[in-house]
């Protein structure tokens, strides 16, 4: 990866690695998650969001700025607008099977109906696919998402926004609402599995009388680094609110579930009996049969780094020398955890600032490799206007992208960990 000599380097409280600000200017600006790459298949580009403003929460129609930016020239330019975003991942970019493709989320203001949007983000030619989009596949052929328009039901800052009267509500177990898959050739979208295939079809079982009386939506999503299996997400609860929102205020039930690609197969990776001791931030291992998270394993609200199998055995922690936090993965070389923290987590400064977390498993040592602020004035206003790092590493292993909220405005950042952790030969297997 080559990186423009014009970006400024990051060296605020001593950064263990190199760092540098690719969003300079007018700033705004944050990439997707900590599970996706905003780097394109050959590296040379990023693709961000750039919030119109950041000290309230979006609304019905207020458009964003999709931006891609020039790693060897600095160069950053405005490829497309998008009224079909969020504060916490923006319109859920991805990046295809090559630079000519990128994949994002937008609304149509006259239906209100949101869909996924394929740019060549080098020509501006553009197709619009039938279904949304929250994770691309490895080889770039297939689009998953939950329901795009239900999301602020458990959560705001996700999805899209559009009126609220627009918005459905998932009363029982639905057979018209789950998890969509989009063909990104032929822009087809098909439901892959509904709430209720989940909840009848999944192993091991789930009580379905206990769970009739409520609402159930899908949230998360993503394939494996094999593409052969898919998480999915599921938010649980019960209110007699005439319209509830944001409900992870109040109290969810979650199920973190994985299925084939073909829908069949699904287990029960982790369920609520396990989510209600305190976790989060769910992530396939390289190894794409294991799956990692923040947990409370042991019962006292403690969170640690876990994995368990796919099928939901061998449930355990990675290491419990030191607490988890944050947006966890698993570096493909399998003895580093890259994460960074909440900035009410124990592991926080408390100032405002958090630290970008690298922990050796083989030493069960820690090291602050960046130190960031993420405090910032839209907090006042809504959680769901939070600045979250989401440390997430491009496809070389080596260079991670990472949010931060520097010199008055929300930037993106690149930090080069070749100092750090070592290449990988064999990528996604250990």
């Amino acid at each position: 990866m080559k990186i423009s000599s014009r970006f400024p380097q990051y060296t605020e409280y001593s950064p263990k690695v190199p760092v540098w600000c690719v969003t300079p200017g007018e700033g705004r600006c944050l990439h997707r998650f900590f599970d996706t790459s905003p780097f394109s298949p050959s590296m040379r580009y990023l693709a961000v969001l750039r919030m119109p403003q950041e000290d309230q929460l979006p609304v019905p129609g207020e458009t964003a700025e999709i931006v891609l930016i020039d790693l060897e020239t600095a160069e950053e330019k405005v490829v497309a607008t998008t009224c079909g975003w969020e504060s916490q991942m923006g319109a859920n970019i991805n990046w295809g099977a090559d630079d000519s493709a990128l994949f994002y989320n937008d609304v149509a203001p006259d239906t209100w109906q949101p869909h996924c949007v394929r740019l060549n983000p080098l020509t501006g030619e553009k197709r619009i696919l039938n279904g949304t989009i929250y994770r691309i596949s490895p080889d770039g052929r297939h689009v998953i998402s939950s329901c795009m328009k239900r999301m602020r039901r458990t959560q705001f800052g996700y999805g899209v926004v559009i009126p609220d009267e627009l918005v459905p509500r998932n009363r029982g177990f639905r057979k018209d609402d789950g998890l969509y898959i989009t063909d990104t050739e032929t822009g087809e979208s098909k439901l892959l599995v509904s709430i209720h295939d989940v909840f009848e079809k999944a192993l091991p079982k789930i009580d379905m009388a206990k769970y009739a009386d409520g609402e159930c939506y899908g949230f998360h999503c993503k394939y494996n680094p094999q593409g052969d299996r898919i998480i999915f997400t599921m938010r649980w609860f019960k209110t007699d609110e005439e319209q509830p929102w944001n409900m992870i205020s109040k109290h969810l039930d979650y199920w973190v579930v994985n299925m084939k690609t073909d829908g069949s197969d699904i287990r029960v990776a982790v369920g609520p009996e396990q989510w209600e001791k305190r976790g989060h931030h769910n992530n396939w291992y390289p190894n794409g049969r294991q799956i990692s998270m923040n947990l409370a394993i042991d019962g006292d609200r403690k969170l640690y780094f876990v994995r368990v199998n796919y099928d939901g055995t061998g449930l355990e922690k990675i290491t419990s020398a030191m607490p988890g936090s944050g947006h966890p993965t698993i570096h493909p070389d399998g003895q580093h955890i890259l994460t960074d923290t909440y900035a009410h987590e124990p592991v926080a400064f408390g100032d405002g600032t958090v630290p970008i977390r690298l922990i050796d498993l083989h030493t069960e040592t820690e090291e602050t490799l960046i130190r960031i602020n993420v405090k910032n004035p839209g907090m006042n206003v809504a959680s769901a206007l939070r600045v979250d790092p989401h440390p997430a590493w491009a496809q070389d292993n080596r260079h991670v992208a990472l949010n931060g909220f520097v010199n008055g405005t929300r930037r993106v950042f690149i930090a080069d960990m070749g100092q750090v952790v070592a290449p990988v030969d064999q990528k996604f297997f250990y």
